[in-house]
């Protein structure tokens, strides 16, 4: 009995194993395919399949299935403006899966709307330390940085996005304007 509860343990760590590689296989050519497309139509359906990925526990068990259930609920009150409930809901995820870079990105996103910029900072840090190439997270840093009249910061955030996202629109069209605004504060 020992032996096939060890084999059947042992062959459910193989196939997440298996599974995680593909995951991350398929986000690095994803990456790679958003880094050199140049029209801006491919680089948003390349954008939306990378989100699909990370808005889906890596696990392909029942408990990777309900923290992507949770994750949707969380989003779901986060986009109805109940921070609050998203808050507590992306909180439970990652005091269950802290290495979910996705949970630590919506949750520093409620924290953006509660404007709590330095907490949205703090867990936006842990997103790119899991996720370095986490775009949304870098747009997120810049947007946080701008509310704390950190202008060169923000800069930044958003030329680490043009690396890895170089057709990314918010970003093209802020770096100017942060730096006007930069400019004018001088004067």
């Amino acid at each position: 009995m020992k032996k096939t509860i060890l084999i059947i343990f042992l062959s459910l760590l193989f196939f997440s194993n298996v599974n995680a590689e593909e995951r991350n296989n398929k986000l690095d050519k994803l990456f790679i395919q958003l880094k050199n497309t140049k029209e801006l139509s491919s680089a948003q359906i390349i954008e939306n399949e990378i989100w699909e990925i990370w808005s889906i526990h890596p696990s392909d068990d029942r408990r990777g299935f309900r923290l992507t259930e949770l994750l949707t609920q969380g989003t779901r009150l986060m986009n109805v403006g109940e921070l609050g409930k998203a808050y507590k809901t992306f909180t439970q995820i990652i005091a269950v899966e802290p290495d979910w870079a996705e949970a630590w990105n919506k949750r520093a996103t409620t924290l953006y709307l509660m404007d709590q910029y330095q907490s949205s900072l703090d867990d936006i840090k842990i997103t790119l330390a899991l996720e370095p190439r986490h775009f949304g997270a870098l747009s997120g840093q810049a947007l946080n940085y701008i509310e704390l009249n950190e202008y060169e910061k923000a800069i930044e955030s958003y030329k680490t996005v043009q690396k890895i996202y170089p057709i990314m629109d918010g970003a093209k069209k802020m770096i100017p304007q942060l730096e006007e605004l930069i400019k004018d504060q001088a004067i």
